[in-house]
């Protein structure tokens, strides 16, 4: 039986009534996890017995019981209402990533195609941003295939093929090729343009018509020997089918709603989230999430769909789920508050929609079995073997490794390279321009700014730095300061008498936790693997380095051969950073660094 400390006893005794959110910590002060609550009391309450003694309810999911088995101390934090409650949870979680939540990786907003009706000739564009006009049309959400859409409209409408057509009162190339109607010149009035517009409307909702349609100029342009152009349409076409895993599905009527079905084997969770538009699917998306410390269907559902409608407008008025999950009401709650109008949350029980949930659902398991198929991991075992060796808390599936380069302290920046799911994810690889000219400032400047870019770009279970100890204690001091809780290493050169053995012809690394440091045969597929993503982040950040130099040499030596030497060059680099940033600046402030006639000197340069 768990005895718990008598002073957490006293505290979840004598806790308030009021919404708000909880945290529970381990015996070190580490956060092991977020909730919650309506009433406070009631909900930690919960989680023990009181009698005979003060332990766990073991009767709660297991993941839940793990975690209690940790505990012993929390704290929490009382707001408004519950609806406040969840929004803070959310953006806890996401920043501080406790230990037993789940974490979700696919946080990104999805594009949509919109269309302004205040304009007079509107056009169709893409956006991630969504705006509360009620003039503005969204179509959407595309997990993918939504540029390819786009591109195919101009291509079958006479549309306005770019805003800045309207402005020059003269009709251009599109007008002669027949891709434009020339209002410019009035050659059209906005009722004769309307028709072209819902006709684009519809190929939206019809992906099907869109396809039959961009075949038949496919064949078109083919015939006529204009082969190349029929490729581009040909890959298009094979873009927007593939945007829907479930295209074949149509509902009789024009049902307009929004499917999220989860599913899980023993090491894996999968979200995939439907999207249909007057009763067609046009577009599906999905994305895994790792079971570190167990299976929770009902906080996965939970946390999937407040962080989809967070950052996404509510197209559709009905939201359906593949299972009934514990909060359900409460999310309901939340979206109805959220977007002021009447949204159905449901689990369908019989009829299209159930079959749909079914179809959706049989969809996730081919999605598992694929997964363990394709992926089966040459890494799984090489990333269990590091967690043991280095006593990660998780399994570290999503990795990031961090160099930073420069030279002589010129053009000194910063590269993070991302490794998921067995390969490099080039997606998650980012750089940054640094000022500082320093090795221990520029990784701490480098990893600060990554932590600032946590809320688009979700953290990963591990931290690999290049370094030794030294910054291996910075990157652990810069996430203790944050309150995030990350694994985090680090590989550096062996060094005797000041001299690593690289700069003797060898080639020997030490891994570093903050516990220990690890000496290791240079066959040992560990260090192997480590030096490869290490290896990985170096060639990043050099190539970006050369291309920056490149760069600043050009531009420092066209603002020379204007009279700007080298020592004003040096305070202007400190004090903007870059070039970009130079040639952004406003005069005021470069008159600050060099005088009102060098500054105008440069301004006139750059115009």
């Amino acid at each position: 039986m768990i005895k718990f400390p008598e002073a957490l006893f006293k505290q979840v005794k004598n806790l308030p009534i009021d919404a708000g959110v909880y945290h529970y910590f381990d015996d070190k002060g580490k956060l092991l996890y977020i909730g919650k609550a309506k009433n406070l009391s009631n909900r930690v309450k919960s989680y023990f017995r009181f009698s005979p003694h003060f332990t766990l309810n073991t009767k709660l999911n297991p993941r839940i019981v793990k975690m209690l088995g940790e505990v012993t101390s929390m704290h929490y934090i009382i707001v408004e209402n519950e609806h406040d409650a969840l929004i803070l949870e959310n953006s806890l979680i996401k920043q501080l990533r406790p230990k037993y939540n789940i974490l979700l990786r696919d946080d990104k907003t999805y594009p949509y195609i919109y269309i302004n009706k205040e304009e007079n000739f509107p056009r169709f564009e893409i956006t991630r941003k969504v705006l509360n006009n009620k003039n503005i049309s969204y179509f959407g959400p595309f997990s993918m295939g939504a540029r390819d859409i786009l591109n195919s409209l101009y291509e079958l409408l006479p549309l306005v093929q770019s805003k800045s057509c309207l402005n020059s009162g003269k009709s251009c190339l599109y007008y002669q090729i027949k891709k434009c109607l020339a209002p410019c010149e009035k050659k059209i009035t906005p009722a004769q343009y309307l028709p072209y517009i819902e006709e684009g409307i519809n190929y939206i909702n019809d992906k099907k018509k869109l396809c039959r349609d961009l075949e038949k100029k496919m064949h078109f342009l083919a015939e006529n020997m204009r082969f190349e152009e029929a490729m581009v349409l040909r890959d298009s076409i094979e873009k927007i089918s593939k945007s829907s895993t479930i295209s074949q599905m149509d509902m009789a009527n024009t049902q307009d709603l929004d499917l999220f079905a989860v599913n899980a084997n023993e090491t894996r969770a999968v979200v995939l989230r439907l999207f249909m538009r007057q009763g067609k699917v046009i577009s599906t998306s999905h994305n895994f999430i790792y079971l570190n410390h167990g299976y929770d269907r009902d906080e996965i559902y939970k946390r999937v769909i407040l962080e989809f409608y967070q950052f996404s407008p509510l197209t559709s008025k009905e939201i359906i789920v593949a299972h009934d999950f514990e909060e359900m009401q409460d999310i309901k709650n939340y979206l109805k508050e959220s977007f002021s109008s009447s949204v159905k949350l449901l689990l369908p029980q019989k009829g299209p929609k159930a079959r749909l949930c079914e179809l959706a659902l049989k969809n996730t398991q081919e999605l598992l079995n694929n997964y363990s198929y394709e992926n089966a991991p040459l890494y799984e075992d090489l990333e269990t073997k590091l967690q043991e060796l280095c006593h990660l808390d998780i399994l570290p599936r999503r990795i990031e490794i961090f160099d930073n380069s420069h030279m002589q302290g010129s053009a000194p920046v910063g590269g993070m390279v991302c490794f998921e799911d067995g390969k490099f994810n080039k997606s998650g690889y980012r750089q940054y321009h640094l000022k500082s000219l320093d090795e221990y400032a520029q990784m701490r400047e480098t990893l600060t700014r990554r932590i600032q870019g946590a809320d688009k770009n979700p953290l990963p279970d591990l931290w690999i730095v290049d370094g030794g100890t030294t910054l291996l204690s910075l990157a652990k001091n810069i996430l203790d300061s944050n309150g995030i809780n990350l694994d985090v290493i680090a590989i550096s050169k062996e060094k005797i008498d000041a001299k690593s053995h690289r700069a003797k012809g060898k080639a020997k690394d030490i891994l570093h936790t903050i516990e220990e440091s690890f000496s290791l045969s240079t066959s040992d597929k560990r260090l192997q693997w480590v030096q490869r993503l290490r290896d990985e982040a170096h060639r990043y950040a050099i190539t970006f380095h050369k291309k920056t130099k490149l760069k600043q040499d050009s531009a420092s030596k066209l603002l020379q051969t204007k009279g700007i030497g080298p020592a004003k060059l040096k305070k202007l680099l400190n004090h903007f950073g870059t070039f970009e940033a130079l040639e952004n600046a406003d005069i005021d402030d470069i008159c600050l660094i060099v005088g009102q006639n060098d500054a105008q000197t440069i301004k006139k340069l750059y115009k």
